[in-house]
C-alpha cells in the first residue's frame, strides 16, 4: 500500500501504478506458488517411501524366514512403514499446503483491494463510491457487518 500512495503523492500515472503494483503481487505469488509446490510434491512423495519401507521389511522378514523371533519385528516395519507414509502425506504435507494456498489466496485478494483502492484515490473517487468498491471484495457477512458503519448517512 505504502508504494501505490507513494506513486499517488508523485503524481504517477494510474496505468502504470497498477503495473507496478500488478506485477509485484504476482512475483509474491510465484514466490508462494513454489513452496505450496514443493509441499505438495512432498505429500505426493511421502506413500511412495512408506512403500519403500514396506519392501525393505517384507525384504527382511522374507529373508529370515527360518528365524521365527524376526517376523515379528520386520512386518511391524512393513506395516508401520506404511502407515507413516499415508499419515505424513494425508495429515500433516496435504493439509499444509492446502492451507498455504488459502493464505496465498487471501493475501492476493488484499493485494487487489489494495490496488482498487490506491487507483480509486489516484483517480479522486468519491469516499463513499471507494467504499463501495471494496466492500465488493468481501463476503456477504463481512460485507453487511462492515457496510452499516462504512456507508452511514
Amino acid at each position: 500500500m505504502k508504494t501505490g500512495l507513494r506513486l499517488v503523492v508523485d503524481g504517477t500515472d494510474g496505468a502504470i501504478i497498477r503495473s507496478i503494483l500488478e506485477s509485484e503481487m504476482g512475483q509474491i505469488e510465484s514466490r508462494h506458488m513454489k513452496y505450496i509446490g514443493i509441499v505438495n510434491q512432498w505429500a505426493g512423495y511421502a506413500p511412495g517411501f512408506g512403500m519403500i519401507g514396506t519392501v525393505l521389511g517384507l525384504v527382511g522378514m522374507l529373508r529370515n524366514l527360518e528365524d521365527k523371533s524376526s517376523l515379528g519385528p520386520n512386518m511391524a516395519v512393513a506395516l508401520i512403514t506404511t502407515l507413516y507414509g499415508c499419515l505424513l502425506a494425508n495429515w500433516i504435507l496435504g493439509p499444509m499446503a492446502t492451507k498455504l494456498s488459502g493464505h496465498n489466496n487471501n493475501e492476493m485478494r488484499t493485494k487487489e483491494m489494495i490496488i482498487e483502492g490506491v487507483l480509486s484515490i489516484q483517480a479522486g473517487d468519491n469516499p463513499r463510491i471507494l467504499a463501495m468498491k471494496l466492500l465488493t471484495y468481501l463476503d456477504p457477512k463481512s460485507r453487511k457487518a462492515i457496510e452499516a458503519d462504512v456507508l452511514k448517512d
